[in-house]
């Protein structure tokens, strides 16, 4: 399954967020490198819901590309929700797209998507998806 850019795919997980007054940067918005965490965030609660570990002593996942658009600064205070798509499935890896909105959807404040590539640990070489990753996202 892949997506054209610009297009996300399957709907995996919604995570609303609270912003903490820490969040802000000399700006009074959002510093840019809390949209990584939450992102980040969003990703490994999405994968607690999967029922399988996609993440064990042997295969470890591993960002392998990261895009971000900034398109409207978030300002204090916020309530905003991380979404994240399944816009790509494939052997090793799985793109996920990401979006980061007000709570009520009306404000775009950042899209983009994420590589995830699952490795073995011992040698870094690329292995399976796990199952688990890989139904849930539709590959």
């Amino acid at each position: 399954m892949t997506h054209a850019p610009g297009e996300h795919g399957k709907l995996l997980h919604r995570m609303p967020i609270e912003l903490r007054w820490r969040d802000l940067d000399a700006f009074n918005h959002v510093n840019n490198s809390n949209f990584m965490t939450y992102l980040e965030e969003a990703r490994i609660r999405w994968f607690e819901t999967l029922g399988e570990e996609w993440v064990t002593d042997a295969v470890a996942p591993l960002l392998a590309a990261v895009q971000m658009n900034y398109r409207q600064p978030i300002p204090y205070p916020s309530s905003i929700v991380v979404e994240l798509t399944a816009d790509r499935v494939g052997s090793s890896s799985v793109t996920l797209g990401h979006r980061i909105t007000s709570a009520d959807g009306r404000v775009l404040h950042a899209d983009g998507h994420v590589v995830m590539v699952w490795v073995l640990r011992a040698s870094g070489r690329p292995t399976a998806l796990p199952e688990g990753v890989r139904s849930v996202a539709g590959g």
